[in-house]
């Protein structure tokens, strides 16, 4: 290689690492800042750090955490905040590029993947409906809170909710969760939620059948089935398990 082509070389090198410090928004910017930090759009520095990346101290300089989903950065109320709850003020720590980005090239000031509510202090990531709207399904429409009893914060679905596991919803018993489980508390049940399983009613029949121990329903019987009976030693039991 001549003496020639390596100084041209090397000044196109110089070139372009002066163009990418002096003009970094052009040369090695991945696409424009969303509309709210346009005035910054030209100050790479304004939230980078040379050779270390975006800073969450630099966000914090202007988005104050004790202000975010409340007012914006010039003071004035939001108007439509994201959540019906401000929901940052309970965050761990202020890692704010642990969800944000913000070039159109990269996201759009979206979170990126998940939320990790490992962020939330202890008890706020179970006040689930502070910040997510409820389903608005049959099913949920009957249900508030208690949301981590069926899903995880992880995931929203698969859900672990699988009735017909421990009693099928049979003809016989559509009802409303809160029937059988008091104040939608779904570890537990109760069959004396209708006017038929009253206890008078539920230990004379099983009386007359020589069962003693009739308190967890759910351990013998699987639907509205008479006859479908998990065997405990009874003459039904072992009908079934024949």
């Amino acid at each position: 290689m001549s003496r020639t082509l390596k100084f041209i070389l090397t000044i196109n090198l110089v070139v372009l690492a002066v163009l990418s410090f002096v003009y970094p928004s052009l040369m090695v910017g991945p696409g424009k800042l969303i509309a709210g930090h346009q005035k910054i759009n030209a100050d790479c520095f304004a939230c980078h750090v040379a050779l270390s990346g975006v800073q969450s101290e630099k966000c914090i300089s202007c988005h104050k955490p004790a202000d975010i989903g409340r007012v914006t950065t010039t003071g004035a109320p939001v108007v439509k905040p994201l959540t019906s709850t401000p929901f940052h003020q309970e965050l761990t720590s202020q890692d704010c590029v642990a969800c944000h980005s913000d070039h159109a090239g990269v996201k759009r000031y979206q979170m990126q993947g998940r939320f990790n509510h490992d962020l939330l202090k202890k008890g706020i990531s179970e006040k689930c409906q502070s910040c997510h709207k409820s389903p608005t399904d049959t099913l949920h429409q009957q249900i508030s809170g208690n949301c981590g009893q069926c899903h995880t914060q992880s995931r929203w679905t698969p859900a672990t909710f699988d009735h017909d596991r421990h009693f099928v919803l049979d003809r016989d018993h559509n009802a409303r969760c809160v029937t059988c489980h008091v104040r939608n508390d779904y570890k537990q049940y109760t069959c004396y939620g209708c006017h038929e399983h009253t206890p008078a009613n539920v230990r004379r029949e099983h009386v007359e059948e020589g069962i003693r121990d009739f308190n967890n329903c759910v351990e013998c019987h699987r639907s509205a089935d008479e006859h479908d009976i998990r065997g405990r030693g009874t003459d039904r039991g072992k009908r079934e398990d024949d």
